[in-house]
């Protein structure tokens, strides 16, 4: 039984033993990576009907890509495109919609159940409603930022990104991971 200090200062034997706090390993950039390509994989189908959808409803297409030609596509980005607009939002909200209906559901997505990780709030339980708004604002600031709110993650001592933190949220292993030899 562990001792606690009464206000007086004396040490005193504590009326019930303290928990121990669970352990949990938070995930990296690369894994987190991984998942978020994964998941991008899988929504590109059903946003590729709706843009197609959209496109054939407002009369707007995507020109024909020349890919090899560097110049063309640095036109479509720079040029403010309303094809591409559409398109590029079009995609972005399919995305961020599946992060949440998976994170708030689930507490993971497809990307993260296939290499081991879930998403937890900061006291250790699955996300709640307002976490995941939260969250999914972060990815949108995250992309608005040109993709530095996800890098932030690769360099915090916490691993977390501008979403995690925004949100109060982490991304943990559903494993721990495997021992290594100490040699």
């Amino acid at each position: 039984m562990e001792l606690a200090a009464n206000s007086e200062g004396n040490d005193v034997a504590a009326a019930r033993p303290r928990s121990q706090a669970p352990t949990v390993y938070v995930v990296g950039f690369w894994r987190r990576l991984a998942a978020m390509v994964i998941d991008m994989a899988l929504v590109a189908p059903v946003a590729a009907v709706v843009i197609f959808i959209a496109s054939r409803a407002t009369g707007i297409g995507l020109p024909t890509a020349r890919l090899g030609n560097l110049d063309f596509l640095l036109d479509i980005l720079l040029g403010s495109d309303p094809a591409f607009a559409m398109t590029a939002g079009l995609y972005l909200a399919a995305l961020v919609t599946y992060l949440f209906i998976m994170q708030l559901t689930l507490g993971q997505t497809y990307g993260m159940r296939v290499l081991g990780m879930r998403v937890i709030d900061q006291y250790g339980g699955p996300p709640d409603v307002t976490r995941c708004i939260r969250r999914a604002l972060g990815y949108l600031l995250g992309f608005g930022t040109l993709g530095l709110g996800f890098l932030w993650s690769g360099f915090d001592s916490e691993k977390r990104g501008l979403h995690d933190y925004l949100a109060g949220t982490l991304v943990i292993a559903t494993k721990p991971p495997g021992r290594r030899s100490e040699s």
